[in-house]
């Protein structure tokens, strides 16, 4: 492995891990723990998850699935819904509340990704933008 391997890796993994700090005490702010704001993600990308999807997508058990989505419904940040073709199966639909923190959240580590890129020249921002879309099409799931 080269050098510039390694040197990428570490620079990715130190930019995601500081991403992810400050995503932490956005949530701090919030009243929302980091599963729930995980679970939030998933549910409103693939509307009408069942539990065991969820489950799935988190590397959850579905017991503990099944308890973040209590306190989550507690909080008005999601419903769960009988299958209208089969009723043991359990889907979980974003209600509005959910809907509002998660695009709250989102929007302020856009800010604090905004306040980093306006200390770098618009050469350096393009070219950090441009190395991301190439990277991340490359990225397989």
């Amino acid at each position: 492995m080269n050098e510039r391997t390694i040197r990428v890796e570490e620079n990715l993994r130190r930019v995601c891990y500081k991403i992810k700090i400050k995503g932490r005490e956005i949530l701090n702010d919030v009243d929302i723990t980091p599963p729930q704001f995980e679970a939030l993600q998933f549910l409103i990308h693939e509307e009408n998850m069942t539990i065991g999807e969820l489950s799935t997508k988190m590397y959850l058990a579905c017991s503990t699935v099944t308890d973040l989505l209590d306190r989550m419904e507690r909080n008005d940040l999601v419903k769960r819904i009988k299958d209208e073709n089969d009723r043991r199966i359990v889907r979980v639909s974003v209600l509005p509340k959910g809907h509002e923190l998660l695009n709250s959240v989102i929007e302020t580590r856009r800010l604090y990704v905004d306040s980093i890129l306006s200390q770098l020249d618009e050469k350096a921002i393009e070219e950090i933008d441009d190395a991301f879309n190439i990277f991340n099409a490359h990225v397989e799931f």
